[in-house]
């Protein structure tokens, strides 16, 4: 007699033990890589424009570049990923951006450059989404918005880790050192091919038994496998395409603001990583100075995707970010204003954790609305639209600094979308309400 076991049901009542630390450390270290490559940029980007001889507004253009690649990367890989699986996904871009990370400090012009940073930002951006996507599926019940704060705990120490080697590195071995730490990942990808899982609603899909019950004895000690055994998803399987799924069952108004979130917040983040060393150099602190700031800025996002994880499976995600992106725009605010050279860092280190951190927990904010099978495409599109935001950060950091706006101003102008963004958070949760009342109704029926 054939018995039916739902797959998601048994990742989910189980407590975290070696697998999960397992997927924490290689999540956690892969997000390292991605965190780097969002603060290397600015760090460099000073010594590249005397070095090159660019202007703001060229130095903002090829900032860009790898925002562009990573928008594509997301929405190419994950889509596909959620067809192919997500640990192929993966294994691919890990290998792309750590290759082009390489080259990019080889680069003998701005032109070759801005070409590698773009393919950099194919496979950064196809890694993202798939690595979060993995995290959460096979997050314990109760544990999703930790586990996922916990590997974007590596995305904040890849920040401080970029701002510290940019500290040391640039002046004694030039711009081109830091960028072939980046390429390290290489090196992981045999054991990365040993270490993680697939996506168990892959498997499912595939109808392959044998991988799904070999990875849920992993999953869950206390499975038992059965030889005569079908496996279920908690949803009826979607129809073949995961994009249209993202608006159908009510979701589409929930996902426009989910875009839109994405969008404010990566605007904020990348306009700040980019410029906030260039800025404070203008404002008349010496390099060494200004890279202590952006230093500042991500150790204050680390303690934040720590701290904000904690808080959002206490009070609730979507009400915590709604704080918190309030709290970026005070403090975005206040960096014009501060003359006090301690209050200047503790606001830059608030404005860190208020803007990555933030970030971090709209990962799984994002994934709590839509099922497995298309989780991964929800992710890659909404980071694929924010990373529009993000394109257009440094790209409106050159402007501003080219036109010679005061500092209060500068500031003042990127701390605006994080009022937009808290706004889109505030009529997803009334949305995301009915989304979820939806899929239970729908799950009764189909049980």
């Amino acid at each position: 007699m054939q018995v039916t076991t739902n797959a998601e049901k048994v990742i989910e009542k189980t407590k975290l033990h070696k697998f999960h630390w397992m997927l924490l450390f290689w999540g956690a270290l892969l997000m390292l890589f991605d965190g780097f490559d969002l603060t290397i940029y600015g760090a460099v980007v000073p010594t590249l424009m005397e070095e090159w001889g660019i202007s703001a507004v060229q130095a903002g253009r090829y900032g860009s570049y790898a925002l562009f690649g990573m928008m594509f990367g997301a929405l190419i890989f994950g889509t596909l990923a959620d067809k192919l699986g997500r640990k192929r996904i993966i294994m691919i871009c890990v290998f792309i951006f750590s290759l082009f990370m390489l080259l990019a400090g080889l680069s003998p012009s701005p032109e070759m450059f801005g070409l590698f940073r773009f393919i950099t930002g194919l496979g950064l951006g196809g890694m993202m989404p798939n690595v979060i996507g993995l995290i959460s599926e096979y997050s314990p019940e109760g544990m999703r918005s930790r586990m996922i704060a916990t590997i974007m705990v590596g995305y904040s120490i890849g920040g401080v880790i970029a701002a510290f080697l940019s500290m040391i590195l640039i002046s004694n071995f030039g711009w081109e050192s830091v960028f072939f730490f980046g390429a390290i990942p290489l090196l992981f990808l045999p054991f990365l091919a040993k270490a993680l899982p697939d996506s168990v609603g892959t498997l499912v899909n595939k109808n392959d038994r044998k991988g799904i019950q070999k990875i849920l004895v992993k999953a869950n000690p206390t499975y038992t496998p059965s030889e005569n055994e079908a496996f279920v998803l908690n949803k009826p399987k979607e129809t073949s395409s995961p994009v249209k799924n993202l608006f159908t069952e009510k979701r589409g108004f929930l996902t426009v603001m989910i875009w839109l979130t994405y969008f404010m917040s990566l605007l904020m983040i990348y306009g700040l990583n980019t410029w906030l060393p260039k800025f404070m150099t203008e404002a008349g602190f010496p390099l060494g100075s200004s890279l202590s700031f952006l230093l500042a800025l991500n150790v204050g996002a680390t303690i934040g995707a720590i701290l904000m994880g904690w808080v959002a499976d206490r009070w609730g995600v979507g009400k915590s970010l709604i704080l918190f992106f309030v709290i970026a725009t005070i403090s975005i605010t206040s960096l014009g204003f501060a003359s006090n050279m301690i209050l200047l860092y503790v606001m830059v280190a608030i404005a860190g954790a208020a803007t990555v951190g933030t970030q971090n927990l709209t990962h799984s904010y994002t994934s709590q609305f839509y099922p497995i099978t298309i989780r991964s495409t929800a992710l890659g599109w909404a980071l694929a639209v924010g990373r529009i935001g993000g394109i257009l950060g440094p790209t409106i950091g050159g402007i501003l600094l080219a036109s010679n706006l005061t500092l209060q101003l500068n500031f003042f102008i990127f701390a605006i979308p994080g009022i937009f963004a808290a706004l889109a958070v505030y009529l997803a949760n009334r949305q995301g309400r009915k989304v979820i009342t939806n899929e239970r109704e729908l799950e009764k029926v189909a049980n």
